[in-house]
């Protein structure tokens, strides 16, 4: 049976619709399940409507089985008569006292009663099915309508639940369903009756809807390669701006633009942020410039779309206008200090201009770690670091912050490399951001980020669950990328202890913890690998990369399982203590053999790969002498000595990483 449904509504905002829609098949996948429908569907979205068609979708529910489990026997039996706990299960189950039976479940007899549920028809049940789908979604603020009774992202205007081509008749949300739809509106604001199904996607088709998503982002892409080649011209790739415009629009159409060529003289970062944020505008480029031109895409159906260009240009003339007196305005007083020390940066935490403090006194630290002898320009530039978020731009555009900084310090004078730093304190700022160009900026960017993860800590804002309003994932990542390219050794635990005399006391474990927990996202391997190097209490960060790629790298030979079930055995059986070995108590030869390799092993410590492969080479050796050589000896003093060679190489292990914490 053919199945479609149709949730009509007023135009859904595009960046929650955005948020939720990979949850929407997965959420009507579930209720598909619960009511015992599954089967393969398609959904479709536009600005106004949600759409699910299913070919063939089933004519009743597949039967099921329900089990009711009761008290034990002697809880629903009492002096041969059946107790209260017993009568409920009655009630629960609708037998008769008769119709009991016991099963054995976890080695206790209970109640127990297994019925068969007969499937009810489709259309019985498809109405609840739609409800408790809108009801699942969510999307983040809502609002109300009729009288307050009905909450939605946007108000529920239509609803249509057609199987095989038989309206299935049902109120929700206030609206009756009905075989009718709305197409776009420049053809008409009211609703538009069809017969079936097919006749559905037909009413649509000739009304200037394009249900389909997919097709609607590749007629957009065809459109952009279309204005590029006949103007010579060269589109922003902007994933997540297409993505908004396939979800405002339900017939799009690409137009180009343009501007003022004065208005070039802002910062192209400006000008791009501002078409892109406000109106979804792509920007242009020629010759790899930045060219006076957009492209907007119109959601209008007409003849000629000069107006609906000419109306773009004089929206986004008067945004570029406003841009132009704030960057001359800021322009003119230049970076000024004085109003972030009024700022507030967090209750306890103090002013903008004490975090500045904060961050200088752990960038002197960091200069004493990497021995970097700009620490005069570093302190500048952290100095000016935050006076752009007192400027007009940055309040008018605030993911500007750090770029319109560095424009400004160029203005006043300021060396290149100290504006850099300044646009980049901020990096890394996501997943593939970009990462700061120099050691200079990443001294200026860890010392960002240190302040704002201890500081948060000390006054508690820990993240938990999947709530983090202050990014402190992000940041935590960003420490950890920034160390790594900068590949030099950094002892983070020794660091945190360093400069946490500045915070109020915490427990800098927690902090450590969740910095290093990050790493378990660094790297496409068996989670166990980076556990078994944290476990080995190592805080290098540069280090403990290492001894994860050398066990990736041992990990992909193959011999590695036999390699690993050897050393994990050894590890199981190793006592740690503080004997010293004793060669002289050595009498069996494979004991010997044993501790002449394992001193060879001790000669690769500078390179983690050349170690854990030559300690990995001792298999021949720790097998014989597992083999031979009975480590529990009656001579106390040999039992010592070797329980104290296996200690030694376990040791030597736990260097890198702990075998124990290693699954494969």
């Amino acid at each position: 049976m053919k199945l479609l449904i149709e949730i009509g509504t007023e135009e859904l905002p595009a960046i929650p619709l955005l948020k939720e829609l990979p949850n929407i098949s997965k959420k009507w996948e579930k209720i598909l399940q619960e009511y015992h429908l599954e089967s393969e569907f398609k959904f479709f979205y536009t600005p106004r409507r949600l759409v699910f068609i299913h070919e063939n979708f089933k004519e009743k529910q597949d039967d099921s089985f329900v089990e009711f489990i009761g008290a034990p026997k002697a809880i629903a039996y009492k002096d041969g008569k059946l107790t209260q706990a017993g009568f409920s299960f009655l009630e629960k189950s609708g037998l008769k006292e008769e119709e009991l039976e016991f099963k054995e479940i976890k080695g206790k007899e209970v109640l127990y009663c297994q019925k068969q549920v007969q499937g009810l028809q489709s259309k019985v049940v498809l109405a609840q099915m739609i409800e408790a789908f809108l009801k699942s979604l969510s999307f983040g603020k809502t609002m109300r309508w009729g009288d307050g009774r009905f909450e939605f992202i946007r108000a529920i205007r239509s609803l249509c639940c057609i199987l095989n081509d038989e309206l299935i008749e049902f109120e929700s949300y206030g609206v009756k369903s009905a075989k009718s739809t709305f197409v776009h509106r420049s053809v008409s604001y009211d609703l538009i009756a069809f017969a079936n199904i097919d006749e559905y996607f037909k009413t649509l088709e000739q009304n200037y809807i394009i249900l389909d998503q997919e097709q609607r982002k590749k007629l957009i892409i065809e459109q952009l390669k279309t204005l590029e080649k006949e103007n010579d011209i060269t589109i922003a790739e902007d994933d997540e701006l297409l993505a908004e415009v396939v979800a405002i629009t339900e017939y799009p159409k690409a137009l180009l633009g343009h501007f003022e060529k004065e208005y070039l003289e802002i910062p192209s970062e400006v000008i791009i942020t501002s078409m892109r944020e406000n109106q979804r505008y792509f920007a242009v480029f020629k010759n790899n410039t930045l060219s006076n031109h957009f492209i907007v895409v119109s959601n209008a159906v007409c003849e000629d779309y000069s107006k609906i260009i000419n109306g773009n240009e004089r929206v986004l003339r008067a945004r570029l206008s406003d841009a132009m007196f704030f960057w001359k305005n800021d322009l003119a007083q230049g970076l000024n200090n004085d109003k972030i020390s009024q700022m507030v940066y967090l209750e306890g935490l103090g002013t903008l201009k004490d975090k500045i403090i904060r961050e200088q006194k752990i960038a002197t630290k960091l200069c004493e770690v990497f021995a970097n002898t700009q620490k005069d320009e570093i302190l500048k530039a952290i100095e000016y670091s935050k006076a752009d978020l007192s400027t007009q731009m940055v309040y008018e555009f605030t993911d500007l912050q750090g770029i319109m900084g560095s424009y400004y310090a160029k203005a006043m004078g300021m060396s290149d490399e100290l504006a850099l730093a300044i646009k980049e304190q901020y990096l890394p700022n996501g997943d593939n951001s970009a990462m700061p160009s120099n050691e200079f900026s990443s001294i200026v960017a860890l010392a960002y980020k240190f302040d704002t993860l201890v500081g948060l800590f000390s006054m508690g804002k820990i993240p938990s669950g999947t709530k983090d309003p202050y990014a402190l994932r992000r940041a935590a990542n960003g420490v950890l990328k920034i160390i790594l390219a900068l590949n030099k050794n950094f002892d983070l635990k020794i660091f945190l202890e360093v400069i946490a005399s500045e915070y109020k006391s915490f427990d800098l474990k927690i902090l450590l913890d969740f910095i290093l927990e990050r790493l378990y996202t660094f790297y496409e391997v068996n989670a166990s690998f980076v556990k078994a190097v944290l476990s080995s209490k190592t805080y290098d960060v540069i280090y403990i990369d290492s001894c994860i790629k050398a066990l990736i790298q041992s990990a992909n030979k193959a011999d590695f399982s036999q390699n690993f079930a050897t050393f994990k055995r050894l590890a199981n059986i190793a006592i740690l203590s503080e004997v010293q070995i004793n060669e002289n108590l050595f009498n069996i030869q494979e004991e010997k053999d044993l501790y002449q390799a394992f001193m060879q092993c001790k000669t690769k410590e500078n390179n983690t790969q050349e170690l854990l492969e030559s300690l990995f080479a001792l298999k021949p050796q720790i097998d014989a002498f597992f083999d031979k050589v009975m480590i529990n000896d009656k001579d106390e003093n040999i039992k010592n000595n070797r329980q104290a060679l296996v200690c030694a190489i376990y040791r030597e292990f736990l260097k890198i990483a702990d075998i124990k914490e290693l699954s494969v």
